[in-house]
């Protein structure tokens, strides 16, 4: 990689990202679930070895690296964020319902430079909260979708051909949805809790609407604010755009872009297929990545996180962009 990021393109950044400098540095990731082990691995894959795991139960260490000795304090966050010294970076990867109060004991504990994940509160005011008492802070929330390398490739061509407009679908896989392990408000705000994956992917393609018209049908026992949610609009940079999703029928996540050129798909979100002008068929298209043994997304945000000037060119989502987010999901969903 260049040492002048300003040569590069977003997409030349985000996927060649350095990733044998970040040895001397401190991490600590709250919660030891999925999303904890996830980013315990990228942190292996960095070669970080001064790593702390607080979680609420005793786990096995080697759950979270088998190259380095991480240390694993349990007895949640409560008991051990204040006797924790200055973080290069805390990872806050506890159940929804904790994410912002592990993120305001931090800090008031001191920490500054946090990534919290996705989509740090279900509660709008949860989050304005957090932003007040956080202006000396750098708080990022981890929409890790938006960090896909397939996704900067998509904006380089977005950027060369000029969008002309955006359909999407956040079309859940409601036979997949773990029911019985989330709390009834994760349910009752699962657009906010999932769906804001496609939602916000495809909005910072074209840019946040302007003028948004929503519909809504149906209704699910776990989920009464709808099933079925269609809708349109023009976004702030005068694309049109328009929504579908049926969660009582079949269908995926996808976004497409319609250019002056072709059409670009990604379905699923990890990939990207192109239509070009004047046929019916998708093909892939080949883009880089950084490195594939991790989640994606994942250590992509990492790196940024404790490289902040790479933020100049490939921005993380800020606590205010994602209230704008939870506000916007509230509209589609009919919260």
């Amino acid at each position: 990689m260049s040492n002048n990021i300003t040569e590069l393109s977003p997409y030349d950044i985000i996927s060649d990202l350095p990733v044998n400098k970040f040895e001397n540095v401190s991490v600590t990731i709250i919660g030891g679930g999925y999303m904890g082990q996830e980013y315990a691995k990228a942190l292996e894959c960095l070669n970080i070895s001064n790593v702390k795991i607080i979680t609420n139960s005793k786990k096995d260490p080697k759950l979270f690296s088998t190259k380095f000795e991480y240390d694993v304090l349990s007895g949640g966050f409560s008991k051990h964020i204040k006797s924790l010294n200055k973080q290069d970076l805390v990872i806050i990867a506890t159940p929804t319902e904790l994410l912002d109060q592990a993120c305001s004991l931090c800090v008031d504990c001191g920490q500054t430079n946090i990534l919290i994940e996705k989509p740090g509160s279900l509660f709008s005011e949860n989050l304005k909260l957090l932003i007040q008492k956080s202006k000396n802070c750098r708080i990022r929330v981890a929409y890790n979708r938006l960090c896909y390398p397939n996704v900067y490739l998509l904006k380089e061509l977005c950027k060369k051909e000029g969008v002309l407009s955006c359909k999407f679908d956040f079309t859940e896989w409601v036979h997949k949805i773990p029911f019985n392990v989330y709390t009834d408000d994760e349910y009752k705000l699962w657009g906010i809790s999932n769906s804001l994956h496609v939602i916000s992917l495809a909005f910072e393609l074209i840019g946040m609407p302007k003028n948004i018209a929503c519909f809504t049908a149906g209704s699910l026992a776990w989920h009464p604010s709808g099933s079925i949610f269609v809708g349109s609009g023009i976004s702030e940079n005068d694309i049109p755009f328009s929504y579908h999703a049926n969660w009582e029928s079949s269908g995926r996540w996808m976004v497409e872009i319609m250019t002056k050129s072709n059409s670009y798909r990604l379905m699923p979100l990890e990939t990207i297929s192109v239509c070009k002008k004047g046929t019916v068929d998708w093909n892939p298209i080949d883009f880089s990545s950084t490195y594939s043994k991790t989640k994606p997304g994942i250590l992509e945000q990492v790196v940024i996180m404790l490289d902040k000037n790479l933020e100049q060119s490939c921005p993380l989502i800020t606590l205010e962009k994602a209230l704008d987010y939870n506000e916007l999901a509230r509209k589609i969903l009919n919260y």
